[in-house]
């Protein structure tokens, strides 16, 4: 199993704001680089201080700049938002500028106040998903196609990614039944278990699933997103989680509220540390935690180091310590 980092690039408590966490994540990538982890990848919201990269696109390209061996993820592009043919552009750009190390993840969004701003209908966005996505590979793929409405004529990219056909794709998947239509489909999935399962236990079963839908010979994986914290002061990494779930539920994170509504426990740290869903603890108790998820058989444990308000000494420290566990 790949360790890797994923950053929600979240805006933290009011008294933690002065620190400019567009720059912290920087440095997170510095620290992910050094330890030797797989990839970072980082998230894009819009309008609300849940999270404040509204363009992966722009942050992975200042990473690439500053790294070389690590890959970049965008966890993930929100395509009902964006013009396809721009995503296209821009990612093909991100993948040249960092030598072929981009792990393109693609979404249909979830957040209410998202949609609103964009005026965007919820209720049409996997059609809007599903048409751009089909756009935006064919685009990085080299084949013509329609930047405009009719009678403009198909164009062609002017820069194409390294990696050919295109960066391998992962789609983000809060819904258990989405999990075998993205299967057949041959696209990697990334979960966010904390907001959409109850357990370890039953996030292997949807992975038992997506296995199962899995066209023979696909090499599709899955990255699961984990809340990471090694350290002396767990106390510290239970309330900076806390902190984190309580923002998360202010800002209508509708799987997250859908599945507090049902499990109404599960809007309290504790119970996702008690459960598996979040890794806070000595190195030994977290080592053990992502032991499980492996066992469950998840591809990439994305660490997500920074939440919460954590300082950014303590969120280096907890990724040199995943990044030196035994394999």
């Amino acid at each position: 199993m790949r360790r890797s980092a994923f950053s929600v690039v979240d805006g933290f408590p009011p008294e933690a704001q002065g620190r400019d966490r567009l720059n912290e994540v920087l440095e997170l990538a510095d620290f992910c680089e050094s330890a030797g982890l797989s990839a970072l990848w980082v998230a894009e919201h819009h309008f609300h201080d849940g999270g404040v990269c509204p363009s992966p696109a722009v942050l992975l390209s200042a990473i690439a700049q500053r790294t070389r061996r690590l890959r970049l993820g965008s966890m993930v592009s929100v395509l009902p938002f964006h013009n396809p043919v721009e995503v296209a552009e821009e990612y093909a750009m991100v993948d040249r500028l960092s030598g072929g190390r981009l792990n393109l993840g693609v979404g249909s969004g979830y957040i209410p106040m998202e949609f609103e701003g964009f005026g965007v209908d919820p209720k049409e966005k996997r059609i809007l998903f599903d048409r751009a996505l089909s756009t935006v590979l064919a685009a990085l793929r080299g084949e013509p196609i329609a930047a405009g409405g009719p009678p403009a004529p198909k164009v062609r990219l002017n820069v194409e990614p390294w990696q050919r056909p295109h960066p391998p794709v992962w789609v983000a998947v809060q819904r258990r039944e989405a999990v075998a239509h993205v299967a057949r489909a041959g696209f990697s999935a990334a979960l966010i278990p904390y907001a959409t399962v109850g357990s370890v236990a039953e996030l292997a079963e949807e992975i038992r699933e997506f296995r199962a839908a899995l066209p023979e010979g696909s090499r599709a994986e899955v990255a699961a997103a984990v809340h990471i914290y090694v350290g002396e002061d767990v106390p510290a990494g239970r309330a900076a989680l806390q902190g984190y779930l309580d923002r998360r539920l202010a800002t209508q994170s509708t799987f997250f509220q859908a599945k507090v509504e049902h499990r109404p426990s599960h809007a309290r740290a504790e119970t996702l540390i008690d459960s598996g869903l979040a890794l806070i603890g000595d190195g030994e108790s977290v080592r053990e935690g992502m032991r499980a998820y492996a066992a469950a058989g998840v591809d990439e444990l994305l660490g997500i180091f920074d939440f919460g308000g954590l300082p950014i000494a303590e969120v280096a420290g907890s990724v040199r310590a995943v990044g030196a566990f035994p394999p």
